[in-house]
């Protein structure tokens, strides 16, 4: 299998059969994390339905021992799919991204605010 370059030496916090978590090397937020797959692939949309099952279940574990770690107030969750939507590492990867509370003035939008003019509405 092929090795990610940008994951090399990284502490795993997390991991099953199909992925595993890691922190953000370019972190938000306190606790930012990542949700990568063991294969690597660059588009999420190719992901095989055990891929997007076993994904899903390590956000759901990550939102958990981040609530234990940090307790945040919310999170946002997202994946970056093409250069077009900010994605410049090639291999698919789930941003958990703890939100604390006076972290922006206004988050209203949430993910939304990828384009900023359209966050608030």
């Amino acid at each position: 299998m092929t090795k990610s370059p940008f994951l090399k030496n990284r502490e795993r916090l997390l991991e099953n059969d199909l992925g595993f978590v890691i922190y953000d090397g370019f972190s938000v937020s306190k606790g930012h994390c990542l949700v990568v797959p063991h294969r690597v692939y660059s588009n999420y949309f190719d992901s095989t339905e055990d891929e997007i099952i076993g994904l899903q279940k390590l956000v759901v574990e990550t939102k958990k021992f981040l609530d234990q770690e940090y307790r945040p107030d919310g999170y946002n969750v997202g994946i970056n799919c093409g250069e077009v939507s900010g994605q410049t590492i090639p291999h698919v990867h789930i941003h958990v991204i703890p939100r604390y509370k006076g972290d922006m003035d206004n988050p209203k939008g949430g993910v939304r605010g990828v384009i900023p003019s359209k966050q608030n509405y």
